[in-house]
C-alpha cells in the first residue's frame, strides 16, 4: 500500500494517468519468483490493445543475472538469449529501452536529477536466487571481471543472433518434411540428431508449451520414430501429444476422448449447424433438409455403398485406405436417415444422400485430414 502512495503522488505530481492492479502470487512448481513475475506480466497483458507498448526499466545488470541464472538452471541457446529489447506481449508489444543501460548509470542519473524511488526488499533478500546472484556472485565476478556485466549481456546478443538462425533452419526444415499437419518420419530420421532436436524444439514453442527435458526426446526417438510402421504411439508433454500413424508424426494439443459409439445426436430439418463433442468440431449444412438426421460416432461394424452400383465396404477399410488416422476416425461424424448410414462426414455419400443433395461440411481442428 505505501507503494501505492508513492505512485499516486509521483503521477499526481507529473500528470500521468495511473491503474492499480492487484494480483496473487501462487508459487508453483517454478518458484515464487517466477510465480510472481508470471502473475504481473498476465495482469499487464491483459490491458494491452493493438499497438500499445509495453515498457520495463530492466537494464544491463538484470540482463546479466537473467544470463548466468538462465545458465546454471541448464538452459539453452534460446534461454541465454534472455530478455529481448522488443518481443510481442498479448495484443501489443514489451519494450525495454534501458536493456543496454548499465545499473550505476541509471542510479547516478536519478540521484542527480533528485528522483525518488523504492526500493524492493526483495532484492536484497538473498535466499532468492536472483538476489543471491546479484550480490554475491556478480560482484564477485566484477572483482575478476570488471567488465562481466557487459561480457554476460554480449552473450545474450550472440545467443539471440544464433536462435534467429536456428529457427530459420526449423522453419525450412518443417516446410520440406510437413504435410497435413505431420511430419514424414523417415525425413525426420535423415535429419542429423541435432537438427532434427532443433526442428521439434522450434514445434513446441510455436505450439505455446516450454520444450520437454532431453530424456523426453530419447524417449520419442525409442518409442515413437522407431516403432513399427503399423502401430500407433502416443507420448505426451505439457498438454501435447506426439502421435505416429504410418509415415507422419503429429504434434498436437491432448484430445478430449472420443464420443461414445452409442451417443446419437439428433439433426433436425432448418437446422443449419450442429455442435459435435468436444474435439469433434461442427457439422454445417447447406441442403434444403431431408427430414430429421442422426449423427453418431464410431466405425465398428459400419458399411456403405460410396458409388452407385459399387460393392458395399465396411468403413473401417474405407478409412485406411484413406489414410485417416486412429484419432480422426474415432470422431468423425456418421450421418444416418431413417437408421440408414447415408454419408461420413463430407467425406463418403450414398446414392441416397446425392439423391436428397444432401450438402454438408466437417469444421474440426483434428491433424491427418488428406486432401
Amino acid at each position: 500500500d505505501s507503494w501505492v502512495r508513492h505512485c499516486r503522488r509521483t503521477c499526481r505530481a507529473l500528470g500521468v494517468p495511473l491503474r492499480v492492479l492487484h494480483v496473487e502470487v501462487v508459487p508453483a512448481g517454478t518458484g515464487l519468483e517466477a510465480a510472481a513475475r508470471s502473475a504481473r506480466y498476465a495482469a499487464l497483458a491483459g490491458l494491452l490493445r493493438r499497438g500499445d507498448v509495453l515498457a520495463t526499466a530492466h537494464h544491463r545488470d538484470d540482463q546479466a543475472e537473467t544470463v548466468l541464472y538462465r545458465a546454471l538452471r541448464g538452459t539453452g541457446i534460446a534461454g541465454l538469449g534472455a530478455m529481448r529489447a522488443c518481443e510481442p506481449l498479448a495484443a501489443g508489444l514489451l519494450w525495454r529501452p534501458l536493456l543496454d543501460a548499465p545499473r550505476h548509470e541509471l542510479l547516478a542519473y536519478a540521484s542527480a536529477h533528485g528522483l525518488r524511488w523504492i526500493d524492493d526488499p526483495h532484492n536484497a533478500d538473498r535466499r532468492l536466487a536472483r538476489a543471491f546472484l546479484r550480490h554475491e556472485v556478480l560482484p564477485a565476478l566484477d572483482r575478476h571481471f570488471p567488465a562481466a556485466a557487459a561480457s554476460l549481456a554480449r552473450l545474450a546478443r550472440h545467443a539471440q543472433a544464433s536462435e534467429r538462425l536456428l529457427a530459420t533452419l526449423a522453419r525450412e526444415d518443417a516446410a520440406t518434411l510437413c504435410e497435413q499437419g505431420g511430419f514424414e518420419v523417415d525425413g525426420l530420421q535423415r535429419l542429423e540428431g541435432d537438427r532434427r532436436r532443433n526442428l521439434l524444439v522450434h514445434v513446441w514453442r510455436d505450439l505455446g508449451v516450454p520444450p520437454p527435458a532431453e530424456s523426453w526426446y530419447a524417449q520419442l526417438e525409442r518409442s515413437v520414430l522407431a516403432a513399427r510402421a503399423d502401430a500407433t504411439p502416443v507420448l505426451a508433454h505439457g498438454g501435447i501429444e506426439a502421435r505416429r500413424y504410418r509415415n507422419r508424426l503429429y504434434l498436437m494439443p491432448a484430445l478430449p476422448p472420443p464420443p461414445a459409439a452409442t451417443l446419437r445426436l439428433r439433426w433436425l430439418p432448418g437446422q443449419p449447424v450442429l455442435e459435435l463433442p468436444p474435439g469433434c468440431g461442427r457439422l454445417i449444412r447447406r441442403d434444403a433438409g431431408a427430414g430429421a438426421l442422426v449423427v453418431r460416432f464410431g466405425q465398428a461394424g459400419a458399411s456403405l455403398r460410396p458409388v452407385p452400383g459399387a460393392q458395399r465396404r465396411s468403413l473401417k477399410n474405407l478409412c485406411q485406405e484413406a489414410g485417416l488416422p486412429p484419432w480422426l476416425r474415432e470422431r468423425m461424424p456418421l450421418i444416418e436417415l431413417e437408421a440408414e448410414l447415408i454419408a461420413v462426414a463430407e467425406r463418403w455419400q450414398t446414392a441416397r444422400a446425392a439423391a436428397l443433395r444432401l450438402q454438408l461440411s466437417w469444421v474440426h481442428a483434428l491433424p491427418g485430414a488428406p486432401a
